[in-house]
């Protein structure tokens, strides 16, 4: 099964893509985990995505276009994988579109955790950590809407929307018995 998972920041896709790849078998591949494996083994992508987040800014397409290029042709992501994180906008959507299609193979479905803000906003300021001020989640969720919202109209053929509201089983139940149903 090959799956990308979107949702705002606070959404849960981090804990459900744990989940999900363990009961479906297939790596959960976050750019976050890139980020941090290639720049701790300071492979010359890592170098580069570092020099950008070092200055605060977002890594550039490119840099994370070739990073999940060359996790996608590892051997375990050969049966399937999950997303998260990636792709972030159209244009990684259509460079993900260039890998599969390479592979003779394309996504199954796109998972979209549908969650309310004043929810998320919620639920990341009781995490209490110093860099969630409510004015710094509603920006974040306000990039989110305008950077990847359009991916849920890119995907809309194979776009499965999940309540990302309830505990980690219900919502993880509620994503296995749609794909199940759309497989």
């Amino acid at each position: 099964m090959r799956l990308v998972l979107v949702g705002p920041p606070g959404a849960g896709k981090g804990t459900q893509a744990t989940v999900l790849s363990q009961k479906l078998g297939v790596p959960h591949i976050s750019t976050g985990d890139l980020f941090r494996a290639n720049i701790g083994q300071l492979t010359p992508l890592g170098q580069e995505a570092k020099r950008y987040l070092d200055t605060g800014e977002l890594v550039p397409d490119s840099v994370t276009n070739a990073m999940v290029e060359d996790r996608l042709a590892q051997p375990d992501a050969a049966g399937g994988f999950l997303l998260d994180g990636f792709p972030r906008n159209t244009v990684q959507a259509d460079v993900l579109g260039g890998l599969l299609a390479a592979k003779g193979t394309k996504l199954d479905a796109v998972l979209q955790f549908d969650i309310a803000e004043d929810i998320v906003v919620e639920r990341l300021l009781a995490r209490g950590r110093a860099d969630d001020t409510e004015e710094i989640i509603r920006r974040r969720q306000q990039i989110y809407r305008s950077e990847t919202a359009p991916l849920l109209d890119y995907y809309r053929d194979i776009l499965i929307t999940i309540d990302a509201v309830g505990s980690v089983e219900d919502i993880s139940e509620r994503a296995l018995k749609a794909l199940r149903a759309d497989a």
